[in-house]
C-alpha cells in the first residue's frame, strides 16, 4: 500500500492546525514531523511539546523523524507526546540496536533513516527489528530541495534485500518528492512518500494532497 506523509516543515507554522487538517481531508496517511536540533542538521524546528499539542487535532498516525544528536535521550518524551512511528538516524545513535529496542518497547513502530552518503549495509544486521527505513533523497535540514536522483540505486537495493529476507518493512523517501517524479520514485521500490513544499506550497493544500494520492 502506498502512503503519503505530508511534512509540516513546509507548512505555515502560524496556521498549523488548519493546514494539517487540509492534508487529512485530502487523504494523507501519516503526518510527518521533522524534529531538528541545529546540531545534527543546520536547522532548528520544534520538540515534543509542540507535537503533544498537535496530537489533539487529529488521530492520523504521527510519523516523527528525529534529526537530532543522540536521540535515545528523548525517546520517552516523543512517545508520550504522541508519536506512532519514531525514526532515528543511523548516523546519530551510537547503540542503534538498543535505541530501536527501546522505541519498540513502548508499543510503537521504529524506523531508521539514512543520509544520502550512508550505505544500506550499515543497517543490514538490524533489518529484522525495523518497521520502516527512511531513505533521505536530499541532504537533511531544509525543505524545498531537489531530489538526488542517485538515490535510485539505494532504494532499489534496499527493496531487493527486504524482499530476499521476506521482511515487512516500509520504505520511506524524503526530499524533493513532487507530482512530476513521485511515480518514478514509486517504481524504485518506495511505498511511503514524504511531501513538504509540494503540498504545503500549493494554493489548495487539500486538492494537492488528493492529486498525490491519485497518482499512487
Amino acid at each position: 500500500m502506498y502512503k503519503i506523509s505530508p511534512s509540516i516543515l513546509s507548512a505555515d507554522f502560524s496556521n498549523l492546525e488548519s493546514e494539517i487538517m487540509k492534508t487529512v481531508e485530502g487523504g494523507a496517511d501519516y503526518i510527518h514531523l521533522d524534529v531538528m536540533d541545529g546540531i545534527f542538521v543546520p536547522n532548528i524546528t520544534f520538540g515534543a511539546p509542540v507535537i503533544k499539542k498537535l496530537r489533539k487535532i487529529t488521530d492520523k498516525p504521527f510519523d516523527v523523524h528525529l534529526m537530532i544528536d543522540r536521540p535515545e535521550r528523548f525517546i520517552k518524551d516523543f512517545v508520550e507526546a504522541g508519536a506512532d512511528i519514531l525514526t532515528v538516524h543511523q548516523e546519530t545513535s551510537i547503540h542503534l540496536h538498543r535505541t530501536i529496542q527501546e522505541i519498540k518497547s513502548y508499543g510503537i513502530k521504529a524506523g531508521v533513516s539514512l543520509n544520502p552518503s550512508t550505505p544500506v549495509e550499515t543497517i543490514e544486521h538490524i533489518l529484522g527489528n525495523l518497521d520502516m527505513i527512511l531513505i533521505m533523497t536530499v541532504n537533511p535540514g531544509f525543505g524545498g530541495q531537489s531530489i538526488i536522483k542517485e538515490m535510485k540505486n539505494k532504494v532499489t537495493k534496499l527493496k531487493s534485500i527486504i524482499e530476499e529476507k521476506n521482511l515487512d518493512i516500509e520504505i520511506q523517501v524524503d526530499g524533493g518528492i513532487k507530482l512530476d517524479n513521485i511515480e518514478e520514485v514509486r517504481n524504485w521500490g518506495a511505498n511511503v512518500f514524504v511531501v513538504g513544499s509540494g503540498i504545503f506550497g500549493s494554493e489548495d493544500i487539500k486538492l494537492e494532497t488528493i492529486k498525490y494520492k491519485k497518482i499512487l
